[in-house]
């Protein structure tokens, strides 16, 4: 059987992202799943993000005279602002063997049905779909 994939367009939600990876990881690793379920992140920057760089290192510029530990920290915070304003999609592909096909089918209904999942905008798409080709190469393109 050829690859499924599932999309997940998280949005500007880095957490909600971050809360779906550990758990397809826990999957991945609870149930033996290997190389069956392989994820990926896409991540678009936005114009958005630019300008809270700058505000941000406006903002910094104001806070030198306050206490370096604080200091510490806003520096944390600034290198964490940008990243949830970038838009982030999860790819992931099921990749089960002939024999396996109800695990495959089971999968494809639980993931989309659980809880970090199942508030997002998702598209499943199969090995028959027009989209499956651009699909794979978005899939191998990506880190």
């Amino acid at each position: 059987m050829a690859h499924s994939y599932l999309i997940f367009d998280f949005g500007t939600d880095e957490e909600a992202a971050q809360q779906a990876r550990h758990k397809l990881d826990a999957w991945k690793q609870g149930f033996r799943l290997g190389n069956k379920l392989l994820l990926k992140f896409e991540r678009e920057g936005s114009s958005g993000a630019d300008a809270g760089k700058d505000g941000a290192a406006n903002a910094s510029a104001g806070e030198e005279k306050s206490v370096a530990g604080k200091k510490k920290t806003s520096a944390k915070e600034k290198e964490e602002k940008p990243e949830p304003s970038a838009h982030v999609r999860l790819l992931i592909r099921l990749d089960f063997s002939d024999h396996e096909k109800l695990s495959h089918q089971r999968w494809l209904d639980r993931i989309p049905a659980e809880e970090p999942f199942k508030s997002v905008d998702a598209e499943t798409i199969r090995h028959t779909d027009p989209a499956f080709t651009k699909t794979a190469e978005l899939f191998e393109s990506l880190e």
